[in-house]
């Protein structure tokens, strides 16, 4: 029997397609059922204010370098959205005076526009996002050397190297309103998956490469970077895949209750607690990944009561 047609687009896969139990299951979440998802391999930690938030997802950034040497180079993958973090990560390296320079960094995503990754003078860039409010900050003597520096590029395949090179101690990303980490949102519904999305597995050997967006991804793009001017959103972009996530050690999902919805971060917790992976829903494929972990802005939690505006 076919799965449900979404309700977002029609030619499209997202979590309006899986089964109503499972959505209306996740709805009813409590912060304590949250808590209790933990399980072996998935950790859930709570943060009571943005303060305490923005600055353990920072720390990650320092404690992945601080584990890098010429010899063993290693560091972290980093998203745009959130952002709040990077500015942290410059002012505690140059506060405490730390010599970072063998650490490595890889950016997840960007967007894609006329055959190539797109300009920093775009006024969407996340690598010009990444400079402008981290790694600029940072004084010369002290901040990563150029060549340690990864963004994703029309050259995938290079970018997807990288990985090889050096050890990626920890992927941090959000969570977008269509469920993706960095731009793996969900496939079209054509071809061979017009009745059902790839599997888990097939999804997973999935590379760095050229993304067509989902419509819902477009639409929250504008939203949270560029006041509504959908204009500005490019149709295709960069993203990370799979197939280097599971390199990582571990993956650290930060929910500060902007990027997706109340509903959204108890679905894929949910999901990957019981481990349900869905193409669908592409974050829940890292229920599958040996060290994951998901941190709320407990205040964000909230509930998922139907309330008229």
């Amino acid at each position: 029997m076919s799965r449900p047609i979404s309700k977002i687009s029609p030619d499209w896969w997202d979590y309006t397609t899986l089964d109503e139990k499972l959505l209306r299951d996740a709805a009813r979440l409590t912060e304590k059922d949250i808590r209790q998802l933990a399980r072996p391999g998935f950790k859930v930690v709570m943060y009571e204010t943005l303060e305490d938030f923005y600055l353990a997802e920072a720390l990650e950034y320092i404690n992945a370098w601080k584990q890098s040497t010429a010899d063993n180079p290693a560091g972290i993958c980093g998203p745009i959205g959130p952002t709040e973090q990077l500015p942290l990560v410059a002012r505690i390296v140059n506060d405490l005076n730390l010599n970072v320079r063998e650490g490595v960094f890889w950016g997840m995503d960007e967007w894609y526009l006329n055959g190539r990754e797109a300009p920093v003078t775009h006024p969407l860039s996340f690598r010009r996002a990444d400079m402008e409010l981290c790694f600029n900050r940072i004084r010369k003597e002290l901040r990563l050397r150029p060549e340690n520096l990864h963004f994703p590029a029309a050259n995938v395949k290079a970018y997807s190297k990288t990985y090889d090179q050096a050890r990626c101690l920890l992927m941090q990303g959000g969570q977008g309103e269509v469920k993706h980490w960095a731009f793996n949102d969900p496939p079209q519904r054509k071809g061979k998956y017009v009745n059902k999305p790839p599997s888990p597995a097939e999804y997973r050997k999935l590379g760095t490469r050229v993304v067509d967006l989902h419509p819902m991804t477009v639409i929250q793009n504008a939203r949270t970077s560029g006041e509504g001017q959908v204009f500005l959103v490019p149709r295709q972009a960069l993203s990370v895949g799979p197939l280097e996530t599971w390199k990582a050690d571990k993956v650290s999902i930060w929910h500060p209750g902007h990027h997706d919805n109340k509903f959204g971060i108890r679905l894929t917790t949910l999901m990957i607690s019981k481990r349900l992976p869905d193409a669908a829903v592409p974050m829940s494929l890292l229920a599958d990944h040996p060290d994951v972990q998901f941190n709320f802005y407990r205040p964000a939690i909230g509930s998922c009561s139907t309330e008229m505006h």
